[in-house]
Order: structure tokens, then sequence, then C-alpha cells
């Protein structure tokens, strides 16, 4: 699966690098969505497996920070790029006529580095305040990987202003940018239903359609992970959620965003012929 999700997201972000017919903001965009799937796999799924094999396995303290930093970074710079799309989205269904001055080159660069700047800075300050607790209890990490409440589960020091510190951090990271795609979703429906075919209707939706399952099943694990209070699900509960946007959503998003698309399937089949494939 790690293997299939690497190769797949590779495989988009050389399709959208090369290919003439990929050179929409919507795209664009989605390079950056598989960019940020590659961090966020690579720096979990491989230490995962040794624990698997090794039945346990050890991790530094300095390692485990950096885990848990990439990790932080690639979920929150998906969290922006999905809120980047959703805005994308709505131009282009809301705002058809104003959609090439107002998605132009200069926002689309904007958006992207934003949403980088944005999660390197506040992942950041998250590890700034993990590096300042105390540690003086076990040092067995009952996770497959160095999250946020595995990790304050071995402090000895007061948990709650951490924890209130997260819950704060989680706002603009979690919360912000999907209000902002629930307002975008309530325009673009509301014009999907002005639409007085039913073919149309259909036709538009499905230009978003694939956006919005990938934003659905995200969010949703986001949301009961970092979201709801710690102690109100099970460690266990925890790891099979963490699996889902871990593991399956990076390997699922690929396949749900070309299913449907035919620019994007003629385009991996011209890959494919260049490279001597026969299709």
């Amino acid at each position: 699966m790690y293997s299939m999700t690497i190769c797949e997201n590779l495989l988009i972000i050389l399709l959208v690098s090369t290919s003439q017919r990929l050179r929409s903001p919507m795209y664009f965009f989605l390079g950056h969505l598989a960019l940020s799937d590659i961090v966020l796999v690579t720096s979990i799924v491989p230490k995962m497996l040794d624990v698997i094999i090794r039945e346990g396995s050890t991790v530094l303290y300095v390692e485990c920070l950096a885990q848990f930093y990439l990790y932080g970074v690639s979920v929150s710079a998906e969290c922006f790029l999905l809120t980047a799309m959703s805005y994308d989205r709505y131009l282009a269904i809301c705002r058809p006529l104003h959609y090439i001055s107002a998605m132009s080159v200069k926002l689309r660069y904007s958006l992207i580095i934003s949403s980088w700047l944005l999660s390197f800075m506040l992942v950041l300050i998250t590890l700034v305040i993990l590096c300042n607790i105390d540690f003086c209890g076990p040092n067995v990490i009952n996770h497959f990987f160095c999250d946020f409440s595995p990790i304050l589960q071995l402090s000895c020091s007061d948990k709650t202003p951490v924890s209130i510190a997260m819950v704060v951090l989680c706002i603009p990271v979690i919360l912000l940018p999907f209000v902002l795609i629930i307002i975008s979703y309530v325009c673009i429906f509301m014009t999907i239903f002005g639409i007085s075919s039913t073919s149309g209707r259909q036709k538009t939706f499905s230009t978003c359609a694939s956006h919005l399952v990938v934003v659905s099943t995200y969010y949703g694990s986001m949301f009961v992970i970092y979201m709801v209070p710690y102690r109100g699900h099970s460690m266990n509960a925890n790891k099979f959620i963490s699996l889902v946007y871990i593991v399956l959503t990076p390997l699922l998003n690929p396949i749900i965003y070309s299913l449907r698309n035919k620019e994007i399937q003629s385009s991996g089949m011209n890959f494919l012929n260049l490279c001597g494939v026969k299709t």
C-alpha cells in the first residue's frame, strides 16, 4: 500500500507538471496535495512497518519530534490545500465568467505558498510547546507513530495548558478551513440547485464530487482525533482512525480524483505511451 501510494502520487505530480491538458488551477493544487500525501506517508509508514515487523521498536527523542513535525506539516498543508481547492471550485461554478481573472497565476502561488508557510509556522509552535514539557515517566508510546496525545501521555507535567494550546492551534488548522469549505459548498450547492436542467446539475456537481469525497473522509477523521476531547475515545479507536487519513486517504486520493476525470486518464495514457508501455 505504501509503494502504491508513492507511485500514484508521484504519477499525479508528473502528469500535472508535464501535461499541457492539466494546466488549470485545480490540477495545480492537486499536484501539491499529492506532494503533501507523499510527505505524510513517508514520515509515518516506514517506521510503522518497522514497528510491526519487530513487534515494537525504539525511536530517539529527536527522531520522534522530527516525525511529529513532518507529520503535522503535511496534515496542516493538506487542510489548507483542500480549502484552496474548494475556493477554486466556488469560483469555477459560482463565478464562471470571472474565473480566469480571479484565479490568476499570482493568486494560485499565493495560496500555495501561504498553505505551506502557515503549516511550517503553526506546527513549529506546537513543537516548541512539546519541547518545553517534562518527561520523567514511562518511555513507551502506545501508538504506531509519535502523535501529540501519545507523546503527551508520557509527560509528568501539568497537561491542561498544553492540551488547551493544542485545541487553540487546531482552530486555524482544522476548524477555520473546514468552515470556509462549508461556506464554499453552500454557495456551490445553491448555484447547482438553480440550474434548470437535470443534466446540467449533474455535470456541474461532477466537477466537485471528487473533492467533496476527499474532504468528508479527511476532515471526519481529523475532527474525531484532534477536536474531540482525548478521553472521549479509546486509544485503539485513535489508532484505527489515524490509519484512515494516514494510509487510506493518500492511497485513495489519486484514484478518487482520476476515476471520473477523463483529462487525467487521457494524460496518464499518453504518459504511459511515451514510456513505452502499450495501452
